[in-house]
């Protein structure tokens, strides 16, 4: 399935692939860093932003969307960067797809299962009633309990659609029936990708912990791993500056 794409720059090939309710715009600053000398294109997973709405989401086929998309986009082989979903979707491809990528960075993921709160998350985000006219502060006021971190129902509710008649852009239905899939890893054995690869974590989050050092290095070989000490699992929201000038040391290495 072609996803939408926004894109800038010319150059080298990079993808840009963001994470569970976001879309691509939520990586503009490092595009716009990257873009005076690479192709950038920045991705809409299946369900978010602007891309088709589907039934779905095993890490296999939100490779294939990006790979379908890139190959359509001349844009093969690419560099993949992905942040959490999008850092999944990413290494997915690398295993999938090892000629076609030409270097991995993940941004605060490992190919492990999590088990974390998206799913209530999700839930509290559809029982919000879509059936009245409806504020974006009506709809903020309703994931308070679910979501007591303002920051994140900010980042949420960038996919809410206020008015007479509320909607999601998103595929909520889909993501939610889906979330086993989205916070599982599949088992890719014994498939390997050999090509530069770098996790970037933050020193403040708890999704990149030690005891994933060896799938890690079982599936990709020899990874670099760094850590932005002050940045939580939003690393480049947290730390704009510092995440940009990691990647493009990483892709000009």
């Amino acid at each position: 399935m072609k996803l939408h794409v926004l894109e800038a720059g010319d150059g080298p090939a990079v993808a840009l692939l963001h994470g569970l309710f976001g879309r691509a715009q939520n990586l503009g600053t490092l595009a716009r860093r990257l873009a005076p000398h690479y192709r950038v294109l920045s991705i809409d997973l299946r369900n978010h932003g602007a891309s088709p709405h589907v039934a779905g989401m095993t890490y296999e086929a939100l490779a294939g969307d990006v790979l379908e998309t890139l190959a359509d986009a001349g844009a093969l082989p690419a560099s993949l960067l992905g942040h959490s979903m999008g850092g999944k979707t990413a290494m997915a491809a690398a295993l999938l797809a090892p000629a076609e990528v030409k270097s991995l960075l993940v941004a605060d993921i490992a190919p492990v299962p999590y088990a974390h709160r998206n799913s209530a998350v999700a839930a509290a985000m559809l029982a919000i009633p879509l059936d009245r006219p409806m504020r974006r502060a009506d709809a903020d006021a309703a994931l308070r309990d679910a979501v007591p971190d303002a920051g994140v129902r900010s980042f949420l509710l960038q996919n809410f659609l206020p008015g007479p008649a509320p909607a999601w852009r998103i595929g909520l239905a889909n993501i939610t029936n889906a979330m086993p899939d989205i916070e599982g890893w599949p088992d890719f054995s014994p498939r390997t990708y050999a090509g530069p690869t770098l996790f970037v974590r933050g020193g403040l989050s708890d999704y990149v912990l030690p005891e994933y050092a060896p799938v890690m290095t079982k599936l990709f070989r020899a990874p670099d791993i760094r850590k932005i000490a002050d940045a939580g699992h939003w690393l480049h929201a947290d730390k704009p500056d510092e995440f940009a000038d990691i990647v493009v040391a990483f892709l000009q290495a």
